[in-house]
């Protein structure tokens, strides 16, 4: 796997320093005390959704098993860690043979989780494991966020396509990644290139207000790019006055003008006065785009316009206020001895700060109603129930170490879709409150 599909550099040779400077300080200890070959289970959960939302959405799985294939720790990465002085030539060595050799599972890409949900369990020996926490909690917490507020956005335009445009609003190797766990959540194409070349993500764009304001006249501009793209493009109306742009427009293109994009002002009163005009102007199939700092809530005042698509930029790539999942990567089980036949032992973190977690190595099933509408989020450490044994969430990701779960975006985007029609009505709302599924603990 190139380590550009992980939206990295290409010159980047490794994941192995996308890491934490206490991982590999832990592990020269556990090496020294003779813990570090000990079986152990760490589980990725969350402990509260952002206030308000009303679920989660998993994202980013994808990216954590080409992490994970990629962790290795190559002369580059050594003779930096050497040089520093980080850890001793002991754990050096151990590095240098470094391949992750347990299994891994989670919650497909696209499902939805709730607080205490095991969206990952990573399971293998301590020094493998715990190696592993600072990448698969980076791209999680960030994908995850990013699919979720993808998801409000397109259950908010219900059959109106999304366009994720926050390219120039975030890192440039992030916006790669929320590119892809947009089109996760329900967003249909991207403007960013890396991600239509990396992800295969279908990719739009014509012009922006300098192409308009290059040209001596708004006329010459839309000229121009008819010209170049034909007459179903979508010119921008909004440099310099609307109804002169749209009037302007439909004189060059004809009513086969594709789209008009609105970037500017009272977008509901424009888009009426626009289509009202397309449409006496003959331009009737002629759609309508709008952008200007979207978010779900914009786009669902904007239900009752004759909108035809969203463009979405910064609130998209910020989670639209929650711009991480908050999950956390907690050891929950650990054998005695390094004998790989000694039996797990629960363990888990007691705290009065609310940081507190539960131990086992745990299960998850979603109950669902006589109807087929999730009703609950079940986890377990014990035998799962038999009426739960094939509602369970979790799937193999990694075996032995080889990668069994890799699959589509857009088998995760259409099961995202499925999955989230299956959950009660008000999940959807975007009103505050509190998450649609209770977590039961059996």
């Amino acid at each position: 796997m190139n380590t550009a599909d992980l939206g990295l550099p290409v010159d980047v040779p490794s994941t192995a320093l996308f890491t934490d400077h206490y991982e590999l300080t832990m592990l020269q200890a556990a090496l020294k005390a003779g813990t570090a070959g000990r079986r152990s289970v760490f589980e990725v959960f969350t402990r509260r959704l952002p206030n308000g939302r009303r679920y989660g959405v998993v994202a980013g799985t994808g990216r954590v098993l080409d992490a994970v294939e990629n962790f290795r720790f190559d002369s580059g990465v050594l003779g930096f860690l050497r040089e520093r002085a980080i850890v001793d030539d002991e754990t050096l060595d151990w590095l240098a043979d470094y391949r992750f050799s347990g299994d891994i599972w989670g919650y497909p890409e696209g499902e939805v989780y709730f607080p205490g949900s095991p969206i990952m369990r990573v399971e293998g020996s301590f020094a493998e494991c715990v190696l592993l926490e600072t990448v698969i909690l980076s791209i999680l917490n960030h994908d995850s966020a990013i699919a979720a507020a993808a998801s409000r956005m397109s259950s908010a335009a219900g059959d109106r396509p999304l366009i994720e445009m926050g390219a120039r609003r975030t890192h440039e190797l992030s916006a790669v990644a929320a590119a892809r766990a947009a089109y996760v959540g329900g967003f249909a194409s991207t403007s960013d290139l890396a991600a239509g070349f990396r992800y295969n993500i279908p990719t739009v764009g014509t012009s922006a207000h300098a192409f308009t304001l290059l040209h001596d006249q708004e006329r010459d501009a839309f000229q121009a790019q008819v010209d170049s793209m034909g007459r179903g493009t979508t010119l921008l109306v909004d440099t310099y006055d609307v109804a002169e742009a749209v009037r302007t427009a439909v004189e060059i293109a004809g009513p086969e003008l594709g789209a008009v994009r609105i970037d500017s002002g009272d977008l509901l009163l424009v888009a009426h006065r626009v289509r009202q005009q397309l449409d006496e102007l003959g331009a009737r199939n002629t759609k309508i785009i709008v952008t200007s700092d979207l978010d779900e809530y914009a786009i669902a005042s904007l239900a009752a316009a004759p909108v035809d698509a969203y463009g979405v930029g910064t609130q998209l790539v910020t989670g639209s206020g929650h711009p991480t999942s908050s999950m956390v990567y907690k050891l929950v089980a650990r054998a005695e001895t390094a004998d790989p036949r000694s039996p797990l032992k629960p363990v888990a973190k007691k705290s009065s700060s609310g940081k507190t977690s539960i131990g086992g190595r745990k299960w998850a099933a979603r109950r669902v109603d006589e109807y087929g509408v999730a009703e609950a989020e079940v986890v377990g450490t014990g035998p799962v129930p038999v009426e739960l044994a094939d509602r369970q969430l979790l799937v193999e990701l990694v075996k032995g170490g080889e990668v069994v779960g890799r699959e589509s975006l857009d088998v995760a985007r259409e099961r995202h879709a499925a999955v989230r029609a299956g959950l009660p009505l008000s999940a959807t709302q975007l009103s505050r409150g509190e998450p649609v599924l209770p977590t039961e603990y059996v």
